[in-house]
């Protein structure tokens, strides 16, 4: 089922709302959420679901996932947090060990990933 104009525009105002200092406020999203399912406004159910969707895109947002081949020195760790803080603010960051890389890392930030892994030039370099 398709989202109405003003539904849509409805649940991004309710979002914007949700919203403090730049960070999705969990605890106003919930309040947000149970007054929309009490009231229960013309498409309710398609506000939740959009509701959501900007929420796990926010979230995503200022989550960082950092893949390596090895495991990661604490001055690397620190090193790259510092520079994705730079860049793009307060994020919160997962470091993970991915052998099938090879070499290199992979960084992934919200829909943004940032791959200089081996596996990936080796892949290139097949499809070439």
């Amino acid at each position: 089922m398709k989202l109405s104009r003003e539904a849509r525009r409805q649940a991004r105002e309710l979002f914007r709302f949700s919203m403090d200092g730049g960070r999705l406020d969990e605890s106003r999203l919930r309040a947000v959420a149970d007054g929309i399912a009490e009231r229960k406004p013309r498409e309710y159910v398609q506000m939740l679901k959009f509701l959501a969707r900007l929420a796990r895109l926010e979230t995503a947002r200022h989550h960082a996932v950092v893949e390596s081949a090895a495991e990661l020195s604490e001055t690397a760790r620190a090193g790259i947090l510092a520079d994705l803080v730079k860049r793009f603010g307060p994020v919160d960051s997962e470091f993970r060990q991915n052998p099938a890389l090879i070499g290199g890392i992979r960084i992934r930030l919200g829909s943004d990933v940032w791959d200089g892994s081996i596996l990936t030039r080796l892949e290139s370099l097949k499809q070439s």
